[in-house]
């Protein structure tokens, strides 16, 4: 077992540990509690084998709340008597920060890339991250199933779960969302406006909502263009562009296919509601978000969690959620949907591995796929669209629609000071909007930030 130093955890988290608080998606809920080994359900035989082991397991409390993560600890103690001292926290960072950089690793972390505090990516440029590419030839526990045959195909072959190239996955695909540009399908059909199959009657539906008085785009925060970007690149110049892209071969962002990316981008910010940047952080992003239900904006980019997340906010007479791939560049193109998924992964210098292995392979039990699916939390297994209803059923039958499935991540590259994929690439997009920078000073930025990530890949 790889153990991690407090020197090693401080050299590669830095001071990212001591501002995780930026990570915050709304305010703090932690909750820490130990799933008991004495659960009913529990064979004498699975709690007589590891009855004196206990593993912690910290997770991001995100929409889907935090009650199934208890469920499903329950759970797994009930079937292998394996205790569960459970944390979830918004901040969750802001929880398991201090305690790391003391050596003291959960055993098992569910916290997703794409973060301002990017605590995974560092752990992933660290290669602090165990392997658990055994993991998909585990049986599930209390099933006669295998784990890898369970998960649906594609998800355990990209960046996002084998970050360094070599074969081996890193990190657990979970809770799998399709996403898209989410929008009033009620305000459209009222005004008569049809969703857009191409970016040139984006553009006209931009100029129609004009006339109408509200706008055609917003964003969350600029943290939502990864998906965004990643589907707009499979548009512009399918996969294998968007492997070259995503890997920083050189030249890549002076082809044609690139320069169609920046101009999409570019145009799409002057039909963006001019609030959004000011509303476009970690605090605030759910009032951008309202902009939508408001119909004070028409699309905004977005994942099938929205639902929930928004859930009790009001909304314009007749709002119907709708949701539709990126637009294709031409009649008759491909038209992409980013499949975004979140990740579960073990610190390599965790304390039981081989137990966290087992509550990894239990996620995709029956069990816990059903106890996270009630919280609108879908796991990439196969044919668990088909239990789906209501909202999710239509998002999740988004490529049965026409539309592509476009995965994958930018290839991962060691520590670089302030230079991250996020602010290179996406944050520059509220300048964009604001207009206090070009499009060619974004592109002169994206190729010199390409150039460092380039230099330092982790092969």
């Amino acid at each position: 077992m790889k153990r991690i130093s407090r020197r090693s955890f401080m050299k590669i988290v830095g001071a990212g540990a001591a501002a995780v608080g930026l990570a915050a998606c709304g305010g703090s809920s932690s909750s820490s509690t130990a799933a008991s080994t004495a659960s009913s359900g529990a064979s004498s035989a699975a709690s007589s084998a590891a009855s004196a082991e206990t593993i912690k397991v910290a997770a991001i409390e995100t929409a889907y709340g935090s009650e199934m993560w208890q469920q499903v600890a329950d759970a797994f103690t009930a079937e292998t008597g394996i205790a569960v001292e459970l944390t979830t926290d918004k901040n969750l960072e802001d929880v398991i920060g201090p305690s790391m950089q003391g050596g003291d690793y959960p055993d098992v972390i569910h916290l997703a890339t794409g973060r301002e505090a990017a605590l995974t990516e560092q752990f992933i440029k660290g290669n602090l991250i165990a392997d658990i590419t055994d993991v998909l030839s585990m049986t599930v526990p209390g099933e006669d199933a295998v784990v890898g045959d369970k998960i649906a195909g594609g998800f355990t072959d990209t960046s996002l779960t084998n970050p360094y190239g070599d074969g081996k996955t890193y990190l657990a695909p979970m809770f799998y969302s399709p996403c898209g540009l989410f929008y009033n399908a009620g305000f459209l059909a009222e005004n008569g406006w049809e969703v857009p199959q191409t970016w040139d009657e984006m553009w006209a539906l931009g100029d129609a909502a004009a006339a109408a008085g509200t706008y055609l785009f917003t964003y969350p925060t600029t943290g939502y263009f990864d998906a965004f970007f990643y589907a707009l690149m499979y548009v512009c110049g399918g996969p294998e562009f968007f492997d070259k892209a995503t890997h920083y071969e050189e030249g890549i962002w002076d082809t044609p296919e690139a320069q169609n990316c920046f101009d999409i981008v570019a145009k799409l910010a002057t039909y963006t509601n001019p609030i959004t940047p000011a509303q476009a952080n970690d605090q605030d992003f759910t009032q951008n978000q309202q902009l939508v239900l408001d119909n004070k904006a028409l699309f905004m980019p977005n994942g099938t969690w929205i639902v929930g997340e928004m859930a009790e906010a009001p909304r314009a007479e007749g709002f119907e959620w709708g949701m539709t791939a990126l637009p294709a560049l031409e009649e008759g193109g491909d038209r992409y949907s980013y499949t975004w998924f979140e990740q579960a992964w073990i610190p390599s210098g965790a304390e039981h591995i081989d137990a966290a292995k087992q509550f990894i392979a239990f996620l995709y039990s029956d069990v816990a796929c059903e106890l996270f699916a009630a919280a609108g939390a879908i796991q990439p297994v196969l044919g668990i669209a088909d239990s789906l209803e209501g909202d999710n059923k239509l998002f999740y039958s988004i490529y049965d629609n026409g539309a592509k499935a476009a995965m994958g991540n930018f290839a991962a590259f060691t520590a670089i000071p302030g230079v991250e994929v996020r602010t290179s690439f996406f944050d520059p997009v509220n300048s964009l909007v604001s207009g206090s920078i070009t499009e060619q000073e974004w592109i002169d930025g994206v190729k010199a930030a390409s150039d460092q990530m380039r230099a330092n890949i982790i092969e």
